[in-house]
């Protein structure tokens, strides 16, 4: 499952052009996920997207609730 923090969210846009299927943008160009076409969408894109984001307002969330930050993944 992926995560976002609309308060950290800069607007870039990185995570639409990634991954359109499943983020797009509000007026205020604000991350908006689409939660039925993340169970279907390619992992390895959505991870791509959760550590493109300037902002790290994505995360990847695990089956037990626990939060992974894109942070974490950038080495």
């Amino acid at each position: 499952m992926i995560r976002a923090d609309r308060y950290r969210c800069c607007g870039s846009g990185m995570c639409v052009l990634i991954c359109p299927e499943v983020f797009d943008q509000d007026d205020s160009g604000l991350v908006v996920i689409d939660a039925d076409a993340v169970r279907t969408a390619d992992l390895a894109l959505l991870r791509h997207a959760v550590s493109c984001c300037p902002g790290q307002a994505l995360s990847e969330v695990d089956s037990a609730g626990a939060e992974k930050s894109a942070a974490n993944e950038r080495k």
